[in-house]
This record gives structure tokens, C-alpha cells and sequence, in this order.
């Protein structure tokens, strides 16, 4: 029984069996037990299920030549076990899968297309339309990655950063467009307003009941001050009543 090694291959990975550094055969989750007399078997973990890294602080220029920062997540899978080994070293980790070298060439490749991606864009409209960029993998991404094994599911921006000058200018903009907002709102109540008084005046105008009980309520109000006298209808001619 010393000779007889046993290998566990867990639900969410794959094995890559390999006798005397040559690769025999792809191992589904289970347990497997293999005769190694002199040691020369070794097994390659590689997960089965997604993988997410983020790649952050990468700074690019957009197309008005403004400098910003911005952050994104990748999520990939490994495709080709065989062709992924041949590129990076995944014997040395045991069961635990930490593809450093693997997400630096996926983050290196990808900045490529964020960046000729941002560059064509002005820093004014960036925000409108980060959820329309890269909305699918470009076909050239993939065959690159493709060479290593991997297949990218997507890339998603997670964040911008403007330099402060220029988050002011745009808090400034914003400021801008919302008080002018708001005056156009002011100017048209206004001229509804205007256009009311005009309607009731005109109306008032062209109604004689309506300008007799305007003149009943204006003499009600003078009336309320103290005694007056009032006279109504045309003074007498010649001391004729």
C-alpha cells in the first residue's frame, strides 16, 4: 500500500493526470487510486466553474486627451486544461488554484481593448455609455486567450475616476444645467401666469355682469372704511332732478 496513491478530484475541479511529466488523461471529480512505485505520477488542479479577478487603477486617456483612472472585472473559464499547463504552472499549488500568472495575462490583453475602447470617447459622455462598452468580448480578445485556454465570459467596468480639477468642472456643469432647469420651469410658470390675467381681464372686458359685480364689490370694500356717500347714475342738469 506505500505505493498506492490515491487522488481526490472535488465537484468544482478538474484533474490532469500526468506520468513521468507526460499527460495521460483528464480526471472528473471523484477518487482514483493509482500504483506509483517510484513517484512519478503528479496531478494538475484546475477549477471547473468561473473564474473573477479585478484589475484596477489603470489609468487611460479618453478622446478630449482627459487623464482617468478607472477599474473593471473579468470573468473567464478554463477551457483547454492542457493548453492552459502548457503556459502556466499548475502543479505547485496542490488543490489550491491562485492563477497569478494566468489573470496578469488576461488583465495585460484586456487593457488593450478598455483602452482603444475609452479613447473613443469624450470624458463628457464616458458615464453614458459605460454600459454599452465591450457589452460583447471582441472576437480578436478571445482567439488571443484562446492560445492559453481560457475563454472570457465578460468584462465589466466597475468604476471611473476623474482628476479633482476636472470632477469640479463637472459638479460645476451639473450645477449649471439644474439652476437653468430651473429658471426655464420659473419662465414658463410665468408666462402661464401672464396668459391667465390676460384671459381673465379680456373676459372681464367683453361681460358687463361680471364688470357691475367687480364694481359692487370694489364700492363693498371702500364702503367697510367709514361713511361715504355714494351717487349713482348721472348728476341732475339745471337744478332738474
Amino acid at each position: 500500500m506505500l505505493f498506492r496513491k490515491q487522488i481526490s478530484i472535488k465537484p468544482y475541479q478538474v484533474g490532469y493526470l500526468y506520468v513521468k511529466n507526460r499527460f495521460r488523461r483528464r480526471l472528473e471529480p471523484g477518487i482514483y487510486y493509482f500504483w506509483d512505485w517510484v513517484n512519478e505520477i503528479t496531478v494538475a488542479y484546475l477549477p471547473a466553474q468561473r473564474q473573477l479577478c479585478t484589475v484596477t487603477n489603470q489609468e487611460v486617456l479618453t478622446k478630449d486627451a482627459i487623464a482617468l483612472r478607472f477599474s473593471y472585472l473579468i470573468e473567464y473559464v478554463i477551457v483547454d486544461g492542457e493548453r492552459f499547463l502548457a503556459h502556466f504552472d499548475g502543479f505547485s499549488q496542490g488543490q489550491n488554484f491562485y492563477p497569478h500568472e494566468a489573470e496578469q495575462v488576461i488583465s495585460n490583453l484586456s487593457q488593450i481593448y478598455w483602452r482603444d475602447a475609452i479613447a473613443q470617447l469624450d470624458s463628457e459622455h464616458l458615464n453614458e455609455h459605460r454600459q454599452t462598452l465591450l457589452a460583447t468580448v471582441p472576437d480578436t480578445l478571445q482567439h488571443r486567450l484562446a492560445e492559453y485556454g481560457i475563454s472570457l465570459l465578460c468584462l465589466t467596468l466597475r468604476d471611473i475616476t476623474f482628476p479633482k480639477t476636472i470632477q469640479d468642472l463637472f459638479a460645476k456643469q451639473l450645477e449649471a444645467k439644474i439652476r437653468a432647469k430651473a429658471d426655464l420651469e420659473n419662465a414658463r410658470t410665468t408666462v402661464a401666469a401672464a396668459r391667465a390675467l390676460k384671459n381673465a381681464a379680456d373676459l372681464i372686458k367683453e361681460n358687463e355682469n361680471i364688470r357691475f359685480f367687480q364694481f359692487l364689490e370694489t364700492m363693498t370694500k371702500i364702503a367697510a372704511r367709514g361713511n361715504h356717500t355714494f351717487v349713482i347714475g348721472e348728476l341732475p342738469q339745471n337744478g332738474k332732478h
